[in-house]
């Protein structure tokens, strides 16, 4: 675990309440099942931006490998309490059994860490949909008056991009738990316009309730770096993807498409970093199609492991394939190419054009055929190469950085703690929303 990097005296410094007396930090509980911490780089934003302005946070998290392991840590001024999870195996029954283990083991952490004060504010991030009902019912969180919930994924979406319709009472389940999550949720924050809208028609939510604050890249940490020629090992380009690899998210079109290019041209060499639930499928169809020493799946890597890949890279890869999970979802990877003025190759998705715009060649049809000629043909044009580069540096400068979505993550917080019931009211807390919305 890294030192903090912002004073400690952000948790003590007393917050100025709507009348302008000083009361004490906001106790904020943020809860995620599905990435660890401090893996997560947008729930690890969010913390030290709510850290830095003040607020006592405590985090329950599932474990992870490496340095995520451990059942405590403080990380940034954060204590993270951590839990052991069930990993689904691929089925559907797997991730209802992964869910209802975190169910119960995210309750039980929760009474933990609540102590006698409890919690003013419990945010959660989904998937899965039920994280404020794991907590609803529990005694020692009774001082929490708002919930807020971070969306990160259709959940109903991402069920039927990796089971189809094959058990519809699965995914008629995943709309009522997220219908449940929305009507418990004091505040959603929406991570692009797509998703607010779905908070607003499915969700039934009131404009004022949903604040969209993007999964920006941290400037600081998406600075250039030196390109290591190492990387392709004697061939003339590298191409990358960094990210998650489960089912949904078309590396088997990433792959498909490097055979197609290889039948095109051998002067590259692809580097696939992340991990995930496909990962070995991916390994057995790369070598099904023959690619070898062509493709290396490099697993996660660090910081600075990462930023030297892409700024040693030609061309990125962004190959989720469309479907209406990925149409309405704002791709990480995509800014965090941009930051590092990579040109992208990705399927012409509503938004990743919102995003990426001008920086990207965009294939369409869900086409590997059509991908690998995109990517052919950014390796034949260097300049062009570097003026969608330069383009993607500068939109997220202007407006797509973290930086940027710090402030409206403030403002949704600021908004939802200084409503009528938030501060000297009888509290309403979780249990009452149920009641409300049921009642």
């Amino acid at each position: 675990m890294s030192e903090d990097r912002y004073s400690a005296a952000g948790a003590d410094t007393a917050q100025e309440g709507s009348s302008g007396s000083p009361e004490r930090a906001v106790r904020v509980l943020v809860i995620t099942q599905n990435c660890p911490l401090p893996s997560d780089r947008r729930v690890r934003n969010e913390l030290a931006a709510l850290h830095s302005a003040g607020y006592e946070l405590v985090a329950i998290s599932p474990e992870g490998n490496g340095q995520n392991a451990g059942s405590f840590a403080r990380f940034e001024g954060v204590d993270i309490f951590r839990y052991v999870p069930s990993h689904a195996s691929g089925s559907a029954l797997s991730y209802l059994r992964e869910y209802a283990t975190a169910f119960w083991r995210i309750r039980r952490l929760a009474r933990k860490v609540a102590g006698d004060r409890g919690f003013e504010v419990v945010q959660v991030s989904n998937p899965p949909d039920f994280l404020l009902l794991a907590v609803l019912f529990t005694r020692h969180l009774h001082h929490a008056l708002h919930g807020a919930s971070d969306h990160h994924d259709l959940a109903p979406e991402l069920y039927l991009a990796r089971f189809g319709s094959r058990s519809p009472p699965l995914y008629w389940l995943a709309l009522a738990f997220e219908r449940l999550s929305y009507m418990l949720a004091d505040v959603v924050i929406a991570t692009n316009e797509s998703y607010r809208l779905v908070a607003l028609r499915r969700g039934h939510k009131r404009p004022q309730d949903v604040y969209v604050v993007r999964s920006g890249p941290l400037l600081e940490q998406f600075t250039p770096v030196p390109a290591d020629p190492t990387l392709k090992r004697g061939r003339a380009h590298l191409i990358s993807f960094i990210g998650e690899m489960a089912p949904q998210d078309g590396l088997d079109h990433a792959i498909r498409a490097l055979a197609h290019l290889r039948e095109l041209r051998e002067d590259w060499r692809a580097v696939l970093a992340g991990d995930g639930p496909a990962l070995e499928s991916l390994r057995r169809l790369s070598d099904e199609l023959g690619l070898g020493d062509h493709v290396e799946f490099a697993g996660w890597l660090d910081d600075d492991e990462l930023r030297t890949l892409l700024c040693s890279s030609d061309v990125c890869l962004a190959p989720d394939p469309k479907t209406p999970l990925s149409d309405a979802s704002t791709l990480v990877k995509i800014a965090e190419y941009m930051a590092m003025s990579r040109p992208i190759v990705a399927y012409d998705l509503t938004e990743t054009r919102v995003t990426a715009d001008g920086a990207a060649v965009y294939a369409g049809d869900n086409d590997p055929h059509a991908f690998a000629r995109a990517i052919a043909e950014l390796l034949d044009d260097p300049e062009r190469r570097e003026r969608l580069g330069r383009i993607g540096r500068e939109r997220v400068e202007q407006g797509l950085s973290w930086e940027h979505s710090r402030v409206a993550l403030l403002a949704a917080y600021e908004a939802m703690l200084e409503r009528p019931h938030a501060r000297g009211a009888r509290p309403r807390g979780l249990r009452q929303a149920l009641a409300r919305h049921l009642g």
